[in-house]
C-alpha cells in the first residue's frame, strides 16, 4: 500500500488527504517563515548570534527553526511588532546585548528603559522629525490635518505616544499648543509621562541648547502649532 510522508518529521499517513491537512509543529514553523513576527523573531536569533557569539554571517532560517529557543524568540518577534518601537533594529540590538534573560525579552518595562535612555538623549533633529511623522499618522488615521494633532488628540492617546516616545518634550513643551494639551492632562496621566516629561532634566538641557530651542519654535512657528 502507498505511504504518503510528512517531509518535515517522517509520519506516514495512508491517505493523501490525511497528509495534507496533518499539522506537526517543524510543518507549522516552516509555514509560518513569512509571517511579520516570526520574522523578527529570527532576524533577533540573527543579531545573538552575531553580536552575543561573535557568530560570522547569518543563521539561515532553517536553523532558526531548528532551535530550541524558537518559540522564545518567535514571542520576543511578537512583542516587537505589537509595540512597535523607536528604531525597532536598534532596539533588538539593545535588547539581545542587554543581559537579560531571553525568557523576559517580551517585557514592558524592558522597552520602556530603552524609549527613555533613547527621549533623553537624541538629538533634536530626530525628535522633531519624529514626533511631526507620528502626528501626521494620526491625522490621515482620523483624516484630520497633522497641525492640530495637540488640538484634538484624544488625551489617552497623547499619553500612550508620549510615554513610548512617539512624541517628544522637544516639541511638546516648545509650542503654544502642545503646552496647553499637556494643561489637561489629569494627575494619573502626568504621573504616566513624568519620567518622560521630567521637568528638571527638559530645563536644563533647554538651558543648555538655545539654538535647538529657537529651531523648534521656528518650526513651530511656521506649521502653526
Amino acid at each position: 500500500m502507498e505511504k504518503f510522508t510528512c517531509p518535515y518529521c517522517g509520519a506516514s499517513f495512508t491517505r493523501e488527504k490525511t497528509l495534507a491537512v496533518h499539522m506537526c509543529e517543524k510543518k507549522r514553523r516552516a509555514l509560518q517563515e513569512n509571517e511579520k513576527h516570526v520574522k523578527l523573531g529570527h532576524y533577533a536569533f540573527i543579531r545573538f548570534y552575531q553580536l552575543c557569539q561573535k557568530f560570522e554571517g547569518q543563521k539561515t532560517y532553517q536553523q532558526f527553526s531548528d532551535s530550541p529557543y524558537y518559540n522564545a524568540f518567535v514571542k520576543f518577534g511578537s512583542f516587537v511588532n505589537n509595540v512597535r518601537p523607536l528604531y525597532p533594529e536598534k532596539y533588538i540590538d539593545y535588547v539581545v546585548t542587554s543581559g537579560v534573560k531571553l525568557d523576559h525579552w517580551a517585557r514592558e518595562e524592558l522597552y520602556e528603559k530603552y524609549a527613555l535612555e533613547l527621549i533623553l538623549k537624541e538629538s533634536v533633529e530626530t525628535a522633531v522629525e519624529r514626533s511631526i511623522k507620528n502626528m501626521m499618522e494620526w491625522g490621515a488615521d482620523k483624516e484630520a490635518r497633522w497641525e492640530d494633532y495637540f488640538n484634538y488628540v484624544s488625551l489617552n492617546r497623547a499619553t500612550q505616544d508620549i510615554k513610548d516616545g512617539k512624541i517628544s518634550p522637544w516639541l511638546i513643551l516648545n509650542c503654544k499648543t502642545g503646552k496647553e494639551m499637556l494643561s489637561k492632562f489629569n494627575d494619573e496621566q502626568l504621573q504616566i509621562v513624568f519620567h518622560v516629561m521630567n521637568p528638571q532634566h527638559w530645563a536644563l538641557r533647554f538651558k543648555r541648547s538655545i539654538a535647538d530651542v529657537e529651531l523648534v519654535k521656528e518650526i513651530s512657528q511656521k506649521a502653526g502649532i
